[in-house]
């Protein structure tokens, strides 16, 4: 138990570095850099350096920290998605302003608060992520349709049936390999390096979504 609660700790505080966008927090708390989002396929991980070759077609280097976690994304599914529930959805506006899903992190409740809020996304045009407690959610033909609530706001979003819904279980470092699909919440430092806390991987044929 100790060290499921030490895991799900460090995730919570490197999302909490790179989830939360600049303008919500003070200017100090990024004093060492900016959040940085690498997605990609693991080409090495030696040690604690991880090189990532990303979507752009390029290989990333991330300098991760003695102690870094490592996170499985497993499947979850809309039946997860329930009043009182926390989770993370990434967002695009539509053009009658409603909030349209993408995907959905379900959290485990030790990570409950997660970079809470409402903010600009890198999924695309316009996207936002939400990370809020379900209020309710109400099923459709084609999904569902849940009210989200967060310190200082509240979202109503449309949750199709065909978008991902993943949650995230404790992993140990062995099971990042190459060629595993991952999200890696980062920090850019002046120098230019990027610094990590947590390594969220696909495990089972899941692709990270977020």
């Amino acid at each position: 138990m100790i060290r499921l609660s030490q895991h799900y700790g460090r995730l919570a505080l490197a999302f909490a570095a790179a989830l939360i966008p600049m303008a919500l927090v003070s200017a100090s708390a990024f004093a060492d850099g900016t959040p940085v989002r690498v997605r990609g396929s693991v080409v090495s991980l030696e040690g604690t350096k991880l090189v990532v070759h990303a979507k752009d077609g390029k290989d990333v280097t991330v300098n991760l920290s003695d102690n870094f976690a490592a996170l499985a994304v497993v499947k979850s599914s809309m039946a997860d998605i329930k009043e009182g529930t926390f989770i993370g959805t990434a967002t695009v506006t539509q053009p009658d302003s409603t909030l349209r899903s993408l995907e959905v992190v379900v959290f485990p409740d030790k990570m409950r608060g997660t970079g809470e809020g409402h903010y600009p996304w890198d999924l695309g045009s316009n996207s936002m992520m939400t990370n809020a407690t379900v209020a309710n959610a109400v099923k459709g033909v084609e999904g569902q349709t849940i009210t989200v609530t967060y310190k200082g706001g509240e979202k109503k979003i449309d949750v199709p049936a065909n978008v991902p819904v993943v949650t995230i279980v404790p992993a140990t470092k062995e099971e990042i390999k190459p060629g595993a699909i991952v999200f890696v919440p980062t920090m850019r430092q002046t120098d230019g390096a990027l610094n990590g806390g947590a390594v969220l991987f696909g495990k089972d044929g899941v692709i990270p979504p977020m």
